[in-house]
This record gives structure tokens, sequence and C-alpha cells, in this order.
């Protein structure tokens, strides 16, 4: 790491990106102020990376009665491969609304941003384990499929289990959303036609209520159809895993909890909770390919209302 090289690159930060950040600058500052963890893998590493994967989409396929593929792109990265990939993300994400964005004092306003942004990203890639990007607001259909190498060994000795088997738990996570992203292909554009409109309407200084609940009821659709497969399609135990990362999120320093507060975190694992109890009582009462039928149409998303009465979502989609 690189302190001093990571406060450079944001004191002189530029003021003509988009949204007022630097990209280049949070790049360079993100990576100076992150260990990048070792990368080197055994062959026998690099083959069980690969045979999680290939035995998670073979699992799941099954499982969820889903038809789908894993993406070309498979990387196992470290942190700064992560922080790289996810700052072209954010880049794209904030495209649509830079020239909408009007700033007084641009040279201000680019060193806050691009120092938070660059925060954020640092934090990030320091417990990001692994990563199904769906690329959206990219040019084409490419998914990518990211592991985070050094985070996933650090977090298996930290937590004191078997590094092969947390591995390959991720792994079974991670292609969850690749199958829910294949078996839905309407699913990318239904996610960036709200997220365009709610960052719109906020860089004209509103708040897009319905695009922002609509977002966070596809989100909670995702993570929670995900751990129902995960549950059903794993081929190992796993409880403990399940309890232990549990433990470990809501634990860590002071400074972690406080960051994971603001980053949204805890709204994420809302998510996995509620929409996973959703799922549950559906598969519960009429199968795991029951539950499937939430990808067959953007209408069969489950409005708020329905997250918390599977009964009522039954009765609209599988009367």
């Amino acid at each position: 790491m690189d302190l001093q090289r990571s406060v450079r690159a944001v004191a002189t930060a530029s003021g003509d990106g988009s949204g007022g950040i630097d990209w280049e600058a949070v790049a360079t500052a993100a990576k100076s102020a992150t260990d990048a963890g070792s990368l080197a893998l055994t062959d026998a590493e690099r083959a069980g990376y690969a045979a999680d994967v290939r035995d998670a989409r073979d699992r799941l396929r099954a499982v969820g009665g889903l038809e789908f593929d894993v993406p070309a792109a498979v990387e196992v990265q470290n942190r700064h491969h992560w922080i790289d990939a996810n700052v072209a993300t954010f880049r794209r994400v904030m495209r649509p609304v830079e020239s909408e964005v009007n700033i007084a004092f641009p040279t201000v306003v680019s060193v806050f941003n691009t120092g938070s942004m660059a925060a954020v990203l640092s934090f990030l890639a320091s417990h990001v384990l692994g990563q199904y990007d769906p690329l959206l607001l990219a040019d084409g259909d490419d998914h990518e499929l990211y592991f985070v190498h050094p985070n996933i060994v650090d977090a298996a000795a930290d937590l004191g289990v078997d590094y092969p088997r947390f591995r390959r738990w991720i792994a079974f996570h991670e292609v969850t959303h690749a199958a829910e992203f294949g078996a839905a292909p309407w699913l990318s554009d239904h996610l960036e036609t709200r997220m365009e409109g709610a960052l719109e309407t906020l860089s004209e200084g509103g708040f897009d209520r319905d695009a922002f609940r609509e977002l966070d009821a596809t989100m909670t659709a995702v993570e929670g159809y995900a751990e129902l497969l995960m549950d059903r399609a794993f081929d190992a135990e796993y409880a403990d895993l399940r309890r232990k990362l549990d433990a470990r999120r809501r634990g860590g320093s002071p400074v972690t909890r406080v960051a994971r507060r603001l980053l949204g975190l805890g709204m994420k694992r809302r998510q996995y909770e509620r929409g996973a109890d959703f799922f549950r009582a559906i598969a519960d009462q009429r199968g795991v390919a029951a539950a499937a039928a939430v990808w067959e149409d953007p209408v069969n998303l489950p409005t708020d209302a329905e997250f918390d009465d599977p009964a009522r979502w039954l009765a609209r989609v599988d009367p």
C-alpha cells in the first residue's frame, strides 16, 4: 500500500469527470490504499475454481429447472483487479447523468467525490468474495463472474472453515445469479431502465420514489431467489458457513460496522432475508419450479405487499 500516493491522487483530482469524479484518480487512490493480495494459485486451485463453477451450473440447472450458462468471462482476481473492473462499472452507470450535472465548484467537488468513491472501492475490495456482474449499461449483453481469491482465502482462515468447501460455497452463490439473468433475458434491461430513471431524477434534484421502490423489489427478488437455490442446490452441509459468515458481517471493528451501514450493506442483508423467506414459502407450497415463475415476465416480480404475503403472489401468477 502507498497511502501518500492515494492522498496525492485524490488531492490532484480533475473536476472534468462525470458527476465531478475523476475516475483515473479513483482507481489510483483506491489501489494505492489497498493491499492487492496474493494471486499465486496452484494448479489444483485453478482446477478447483473451474470445477466449482461447472458443478454449480449443473446442480442449479437440475434443481431450479432453469436453462442458462455461466459467463464466458470467469476471472480469479486480486483486489486491484476487482477495483479496476468496478471503476469501469461505476463509471458506466454514471455516464447517463454526466451531461445533467452542473457543478459550481468543480475542483472542490471533484476532490470530495473522488475521495469518497476511492474509499468505498477500497473498503469493498477488501471484503467482496465473489461477484456476478451483468455489466449494466454496457454495450452488448456480456456478463462476467469474478472471484476475489485473497479475500476468499482470508475469510476461510478468519472463519476457521475448510478453504475448498468455502470457495465452492461462494461459487454456488455467484452462479445462482448467472442462473437468474440467464433465465430472465429481460432482467438486465429492466434494471437498467429503472436505474437510469432514478439517477436522472436525482441529477435534476428530485427523487423518484417509485423507481427506487421497483429497484429494491427487483433486487430483493434477485437476492432471495439466489438464497433459495443455494439452500436446495449446494451439495454439502453449509449451516456452519452461513452462521459464521453472518456473524462476520454483523461484527468487525466499529469503523467497519459504520462503513457497512453507510454503504447500505445492512439493506442488502434485509433483501437476502426478506426475499429468501418469500421464495422458501413458495417452494414449500408448490416446489422450486413454481418459484422460477418470477423470471418468466417482469409483471411476475412480487410487489412490496406480496413479499409479505406469498399466497397473494401465487394467486396472481399461478392461480
